[in-house]
């Protein structure tokens, strides 16, 4: 298969309560479906990923990339969205690009000077965080800064100076604490200013894509961050390595 950079990119969400679905050209929005769903986004993944196609006016064979949301987020949710990019490629020719959930939050926030923390709730009182510089082309990580974890309030105060911006649902877990440490140079946004959708997937796959990044399916996994506990209890490890690092 021959990829451009125009070449249509759908793209899925899947790591939160709202799963999305788009239909990218480079960095136009075609088209976009969203749903509010429960731990069984099989029953609205699938069906939003027809509309986007049948509205978009293409096919799964016609695309230049599939990408999805890897994590950090639900298990359960990251599980079916990678299943359901695999079963959508079985058979064909088509790239898939994995993309951090927390990329995507960032890029939601929009450009600015100031760092971007994008933060997700992690339960029990902690949050999956990570820092980027976002401008208006694209959200590079800033893992000198604030490398893709798990952190407390009190962790992310200790290593965090401002002036920086605070993305995402995890802020109301740690934008109190960050405040308090740093004032006026933390700024918490809204939550649904930066609320991570398909099309900032899309639009961070479509520059990998445009850079000749693209991998096949079967290396598409699911980034949690933090293991499963029956992982802790089997590795004696927390969390899993950074992206990147080899897993042994």
């Amino acid at each position: 298969m021959t990829v451009t950079p125009d070449s249509p990119v759908l793209a899925l969400c899947s790591a939160s309560r709202i799963a999305s679905a788009a239909l990218l050209e480079g960095d136009k929005v075609v088209v976009e479906h969203a749903a509010t769903t429960s731990r069984q986004q099989a029953e609205s993944l699938l069906p939003l990923v027809d509309r986007v196609l049948v509205d978009g006016g293409t096919t799964i064979e016609s695309l230049g990339a599939i990408a999805v949301s890897l994590g950090p987020g639900s298990f359960t949710s990251l599980r079916i969205g990678v299943a359901t990019v695999k079963g959508l490629v079985f058979g064909l020719d088509v790239p898939v690009i994995g993309i951090s959930t927390l990329q995507a939050l960032a890029l939601a926030a929009g450009p600015g000077d100031a760092p971007v923390i994008a933060a997700l709730d992690a339960q029990r009182g902690e949050v999956y965080a990570a820092a980027f510089d976002v401008t208006a082309d694209g959200a590079t990580p800033r893992d000198d800064l604030l490398p893709e974890l798990v952190y407390t309030a009190d962790e992310l105060a200790d290593r965090l100076a401002g002036p920086l911006r605070i993305v995402g649902e995890g802020a109301a877990i740690v934008g109190d604490r960050l405040r308090e440490r740093l004032g006026s140079n933390a700024i918490a946004l809204e939550p649904e200013l930066a609320e991570a959708s398909a099309s900032h997937i899309g639009r961070l796959a479509a520059l990998r894509l445009a850079a000749g990044e693209g991998g096949d399916a079967a290396s598409l996994a699911p980034r949690y961050v933090r293991r499963a506990e029956a992982e802790v209890t089997r590795t004696r490890e927390r969390f899993e390595p950074p992206a990147g690092v080899d897993k042994g």
